[in-house]
């Protein structure tokens, strides 16, 4: 605890008094209060995209258009993998795990030396989407019991590209129903 006299102020003020400020109009909610005055530290929302004026010089003014964030898309992503034979109940297994902690997974087919995921990825954009996808095998490999595979296909779509194949028959070989399967 430190003393300090009576009246003095307090250490590193430099003579500045500490007074109140009332809690201003609308404080009780009996009318909306006008805040575009208040200077605040605290975080506000954030910014709505469109135009910013810019101050460059003494009266000079520019508008400047402030970059929007894309909004999420889904993406269909088949995630091939392959490497030395492995037992298929093993395999299995690895699969199964990795569809139970991530439900996301819409099917997965296996072989005791190859497989592949399907799955809905909702990401901002293809780059996103393929950044995840090329995470999944390698950050799940051993909680999931997953083999050592290396990946060694992918392919990221969007949704309508998705659904244009199919429509047009050429879309990928029709998924076996959701779960894991062997080929």
């Amino acid at each position: 605890m430190r003393r300090v006299r009576p009246g003095a102020p307090p250490r590193g003020a430099g003579g500045r008094a500490l007074t109140s400020v009332g809690a201003g109009a609308g404080f009780d909610g009996s009318r909306p209060v006008d805040r575009t005055d208040d200077r605040t530290d605290e975080p506000g929302p954030l910014p709505v995209p469109g135009p910013t004026a810019v101050r460059t010089g003494p009266k000079a003014v520019r508008t400047e258009r402030t970059p929007e964030r894309a909004p999420s898309r889904l993406w269909h992503v088949t995630l091939s993998v392959s490497g030395a034979e492995i037992p298929l109940g093993e395999v299995r297994r690895g699969l199964e795990q990795l569809a139970h902690d991530h439900p996301f997974l819409l099917t997965s087919r296996y072989a005791n030396d190859h497989a592949e995921i399907r799955y809905w990825e909702e990401a901002r954009d293809l780059h996103d989407a393929a950044a995840v996808a090329l995470r999944l095998w390698g950050e799940h490999r051993s909680t999931a019991g997953l083999p050592p595979w290396e990946i060694v296909g992918l392919e990221v779509i969007d949704r309508e590209t998705y659904h244009q194949r199919v429509a047009e028959g050429y879309g990928p070989p029709p998924a076996a129903p959701v779960g894991v399967h062997p080929y």
